[in-house]
């Protein structure tokens, strides 16, 4: 009987070591499924961020070509705005107009028509 307790007792130890054995192959199977779904997460991932980045990159040059044609403009008009009669030099100008009247001003002709029609009617 002691030989059959002594094997009954290496079965028994052997059963516990499959269990254990088995528990511990599907925790790495677990584990490396676990691994390889982070892995591919982390490449959609770093695909998506590359992606987001060059768009960004693609934004950040457009903006900075918009920024420099504005820049252009702005130069331009504020060289061009010099150029400009102010509104004192026009009120100046419309004086002077008033004052000259050109609509008022004899052509020597009509001066003469004038002078003649007048000694006539003297």
């Amino acid at each position: 009987m002691v030989v059959e307790e002594g094997f009954d007792y290496v079965g028994q130890a052997m059963g516990e070591f499959n269990v254990k054995m088995r528990d511990l192959e599907d925790r790495q199977r677990i584990m490396r499924d676990r691994l390889l779904l982070i892995g591919k997460n982390l490449l959609e991932f770093k695909e998506k961020t590359s992606e987001d980045v060059l768009g960004i990159k693609k934004e950040l040059e457009k903006l900075k070509q918009d920024m420099q044609r504005l820049t252009s403009f702005l130069e331009t008009a504020s060289t061009e705005f010099s150029k400009f009669a102010r509104k004192e030099d026009l009120a100046v100008l419309i004086k002077q107009a008033k004052m000259f009247q050109p609509l008022e001003f004899v052509r020597k002709k009509d001066l003469n028509d004038i002078i003649k029609a007048g000694k006539n009617n003297w």
